[in-house]
């Protein structure tokens, strides 16, 4: 499973939880930088995208979703805590 996750610095527990769970690649892009705002793409194989709230701007927000909607890829808004990823990736049907 493939996925990318936007937001945070550092994604300390949750990548290594996200891993566990049978993500292959995950692709971090941090969404700080205004170069990187403007640029942000999704990889064709992915399952679905996670955006990490609290880093995050609202135009970054905005742009990511539009670009995930346009490629028809799941979208998930979490903060950056394992609980509450992993209670959005179990509400949104994209973990078990």
């Amino acid at each position: 499973m493939s996925i990318v996750v936007i937001g945070a610095d550092y994604l300390g527990i949750i990548e290594k939880n996200l891993y566990s769970l049978g993500v292959t690649k995950l692709t971090h892009i941090d969404g700080r930088r205004v170069s990187n705002q403007n640029k942000i793409s999704i990889p064709k194989k992915t399952q679905f995208v996670l955006v990490l709230t609290d880093y995050v701007n609202h135009n970054t927000a905005k742009m990511v979703k539009a670009v995930a909607k346009a490629q028809d890829v799941p979208l998930v808004f979490a903060k950056r805590s394992w609980g509450s990823v992993e209670e959005k990736l179990v509400s949104a049907g994209v973990m078990n």
